[in-house]
């Protein structure tokens, strides 16, 4: 069992930053790649980046390319979502969530593990 709790979300302009962080409880954290999501108002929920379980390998989805950086720390059972240049397209609730599979994964339904959210907002 992995229970996620995500932080870092706010209100911000067009063009800011935000470091999104998702602490993991339990011993197991490097056996998950870690991954985020985002659900805007009125749409489903999407894959916006995924680290491996060593954290070698990273994808992203490719409107955040460039802009988004995702690490993590399994020392301290942490993954981390680091947004530059928001742009209001980027507001959403954006979720942190932990899967068993080896790689990268990229699909919602092969994450066990889900966050209750944080959200962001970028607005002038």
């Amino acid at each position: 069992q992995v229970q996620l709790v995500e932080s870092g979300g706010g209100l911000v302009q067009p063009g800011d930053s935000l470091r999104l962080s998702c602490a993991a409880s339990g011993r197991t954290f490097p056996t998950y790649g870690m991954g985020w999501f985002r659900q805007a108002p009125g749409r489903e929920r999407e894959f916006v980046a995924t680290v491996s379980r060593g954290g070698s390998q990273t994808y992203y989805t490719d409107s955040v390319k460039g802009r988004f950086t995702i690490s993590r720390d399994n020392a301290k059972n942490t993954v981390h979502l680091q947004m530059n240049s928001l742009k209001p397209e980027d507001t959403a609730v954006y979720y942190c969530a932990a899967s068993s599979r080896y790689g990268v994964v990229v699909a919602s339904y092969e994450y066990n593990y889900w966050g209750q959210g944080t959200q962001v907002t970028v607005t002038s």
